[in-house]
């Protein structure tokens, strides 16, 4: 997610090789400025940043150890703005978040993450569906609340958001929900007509906070639109859409700075799972290339069932990993959301899992072919793959669509993997994990020699 500018970072670094060298300090901040500018890093934000890092290091004494510590230091102040970190929940359910933006920004999909996000935390959620201005707005709203199994309020009879609004208030009152999340309109640009109908909404339902949704790939007009939003009915976070697609990545950097209101959540991904906390010391941990394990821990804690997982390990050390077990390790892989979020946490991995970064758990042709295969096995074939001899691999092969061949490869490919996690188990460490990454395919399944 951050690996252009981690890249960046890491040159300015190598500029300093010696202590004392003040010539190598003003090389690695001149480096550090225009790599900062080009990630569109606002220039206000690169210019206090860049002065206050000379001046920790030089205080410091000049070296490349102080030079990475005041990259910290400063990094986490630019990040760090006051208010709140993450999802705050209110003393008194339902906590009511009012979710606002400009037509386009992502909003309604932010929502339906911000939902799942909380679902998988064991939070009960209603989504109110208040964006009447856009054409199928509320059907988007109850597509992805099914997708994400959250409930839904809608009233396709009334036509005044803030009637809506109230009422999913009271049904949420009523019915005890942890979390009320509220959907508004959006406009192309901004209005006197839309902050009106904005303020009106937050007067009749007093939420606990406003978010806004800001999209990523808009540059610093997202800062723009952020501050005027602040100014006009108050914002309490910011999330950042479409954070996947945006190749430079500074906005994100820059956007709390500039605006004075925290950000909050990141979307990194198309998919539901794909919302991250914005939390500052950890992001400048990643920046800096040295992963996010606490992070990459809660994110696995809400997903991962630990009774499930304890024996699968046992299954994995006696050498008896099946294709169920294989399709439920995929199911549960597929909440985290996009390998690339996954891979970025783990320290030193950033730069080195190549295709693996890019691995769809649910859509990659590799995948479908697996689960094809899978599904033309008898129930005794799925949980002992070795029962499988040439004239099973025929029948599976016909059943599935693939050749012969096709599977083949596959059933070799789980053999290797099963013996590669076993090994893994064994030997444990992240060298070990790291050595079997590097032997991965774009299938996620390791690569047959040949």
């Amino acid at each position: 997610m951050f690996d252009s500018i981690t890249g960046s970072l890491k040159n300015a670094i190598n500029k300093i090789r010696h202590k004392d060298d003040a010539a190598a300090l003003k090389k690695a901040t001149t480096e550090l400025k225009k790599s900062l500018l080009k990630a569109d890093i606002h220039h206000k934000t690169t210019k206090e940043l860049v002065t206050e890092v000379e001046l920790e290091t030089k205080k410091n004494g000049i070296g490349q150890d102080s030079f990475v510590n005041a990259l910290k230091n400063q990094f986490t102040k630019v990040l760090t703005t006051e208010g709140n970190q993450g999802f705050v929940f209110s003393n008194t359910p339902p906590t009511t978040i009012l979710m606002t933006g400009l037509q386009g920004s992502g909003k309604t999909t932010t929502t339906g993450k911000l939902a799942n996000y909380l679902k998988t935390r064991k939070k009960k959620v209603l989504v109110a569906a208040c964006d009447l201005q856009r054409l199928a707005a509320v059907e988007q709203l109850k597509q992805i609340a099914a997708q994400v199994e959250v409930d839904i309020y809608f009233d396709d009879n009334e036509n005044d958001p803030v009637k809506i609004a109230k009422a999913a208030q009271e049904k949420a009152q009523k019915e005890l929900y942890d979390v009320l999340l509220i959907d508004t309109a959006g406009r192309l640009a901004i209005d006197e007509e839309l902050m009106l109908q904005l303020s009106n909404i937050k007067d009749s339902i007093n939420p606990d906070e406003i978010f806004y949704v800001a999209d990523s790939l808009t540059g610093h007009d997202a800062t723009k639109t952020a501050q005027t939003f602040k100014e006009k009915i108050g914002i309490d976070g910011v999330i950042l859409s479409k954070y996947d697609g945006d190749t430079k990545g500074g906005v994100a950097l820059s956007i709390s700075h500039q605006v004075g209101v925290p950000l909050r959540f990141i979307g990194i991904g198309e998919k539901m799972p794909d919302l991250e906390v914005f939390i500052p010391d950890r992001i400048v941990s990643r920046l800096l290339g040295l992963g996010d394990i606490e992070g990459l821990a809660e994110k696995t804690s809400a997903i991962i069932d630990e009774k499930k997982a304890k024996e699968v390990t046992k299954k994995i050390k006696k050498g008896e990993f099946n294709f169920n077990d294989f399709l439920e390790q995929l199911a549960m892989m597929s909440k985290l959301g996009s390998m690339k979020s996954i891979i970025g946490m783990i320290p030193g991995l950033s730069q080195m899992a190549g295709p693996l970064k890019d691995m769809d758990f649910e859509n990659s042709d590799e995948i479908k072919r697996i689960k094809a295969m899978i599904s033309s096995m008898t129930k005794k074939e799925r949980e002992q793959p070795s029962l499988i001899n040439p004239s099973r691999k025929r029948r599976i092969a016909n059943g599935s669509g693939l050749s012969e061949v096709q599977v083949n490869k596959i059933l070799k490919q789980f053999k290797n993997a099963s013996k590669m996690a076993k090994k893994l188990s064994s030997k444990g460490g992240m060298k070990g994990l790291q050595n079997m990454l590097s032997q991965m395919g774009p299938g996620g399944m390791p690569k047959i020699p040949r």
